[in-house]
């Protein structure tokens, strides 16, 4: 813990706490071969929304839905904020790097975020528009693309979820020149204009791994800010990059991933798993662009 918090001290520290947090982590299988199995499976990635992705099952009323996903009770959510806080200042020519949203402490509010994109399963976008779960989606397009309709879905369906950057194949960008890292970021923010309409303005480096020239590669590709995390789901509960308990602001890192790199547990359960720990620790979920 004294090494973590150390490496939170420091921007590039906060980058490599990211990486010890399991960001595409050591509990689910590497996105690595994930996309490589995309590949195979499906081909040249397409870009046309599928059939199942489109069409979920009507909305449960907000009396049984709750029931309907294994909760003992409903999920509690926070209103938008009156005024947002006042958040980390971005260096000249550089984007803003937040790792935790600075709340009060009495503000019990906590943030979902789901990365990389390798499980599309029709299940979780019920279960997303039944509890109106707002999601931050972090997109790899070598894993997302092969049905990007999916994630358009989950983002259309009133909870008011978003699509951002992950970049294209998931490196490791520590390892990778400005050139190569511009390549990934500039690329996927290509590909999903392309697709959704609209350049992101948030990016999430893979592992939480940047470097000077990911924040000068990101800015330049036209991304205002990194979100980082300080929690991330263990497919039953949570790794935390201090302590042993949820703090307010908190941003939790998830995955869309299924049974066979979550244990056999699906990523309908991992959430419930995930939304019981909320709520055993007494936090609302917040829709984190409302604060940024």
């Amino acid at each position: 813990m004294k090494y973590a918090r150390r490496l939170v001290a420091g921007m590039l520290a906060a980058g490599a706490l990211a990486l010890s947090l399991s960001g595409c982590g050591n509990s689910v299988d590497p996105i690595e071969r994930l996309g490589r199995k995309t590949q195979q499976e499906t081909g040249k990635p397409s870009a046309s929304p599928s059939a199942g992705a489109s069409s979920p099952a009507p909305v449960a009323s907000a009396d049984d839905a709750y029931r309907k996903w294994g909760l003992a009770a409903p999920v509690q959510y926070a209103p938008k904020p009156a005024q947002k806080p006042q958040l980390p200042k971005a260096a000249p020519g550089k984007p803003a790097v937040i790792d935790r949203i600075p709340v009060a402490p009495t503000d019990k509010v906590v943030f979902l975020t789901f990365d990389d994109g390798a499980e599309k399963d029709p299940q979780f976008l019920k279960m997303a528009a039944d509890l109106k779960l707002p999601i931050s989606m972090f997109l790899t397009d070598n894993v997302a693309s092969s049905d990007y309709g999916h994630f358009q879905t989950l983002r259309d369906n009133g909870s008011g979820s978003t699509i951002n950057n992950h970049t294209l194949t998931h490196p490791n960008l520590r390892t990778l020149d400005l050139a190569a890292q511009k390549k990934e970021i500039c690329g996927q923010q290509e590909r999903l204009e392309k697709r959704f309409g609209a350049k992101p303005v948030r990016f999430r480096p893979p592992f939480g791994n940047y470097n000077d020239d990911t924040l000068k590669a990101a800015s330049e590709c036209g991304i205002s800010q990194v979100i980082l995390w300080r929690v991330s789901m263990q497919i039953t509960g949570f790794q935390y990059a201090e302590g042993s308990a949820l703090r307010p602001g908190d941003i939790i890192l998830a995955h869309f991933r299924g049974p066979a790199e979550l244990k056999g547990e699906t990523e309908t359960q991992m959430t419930t798993h995930m939304l019981q720990r909320i709520q055993e620790q007494g936090f609302k979920i917040a829709r984190l662009e409302d604060y940024l």
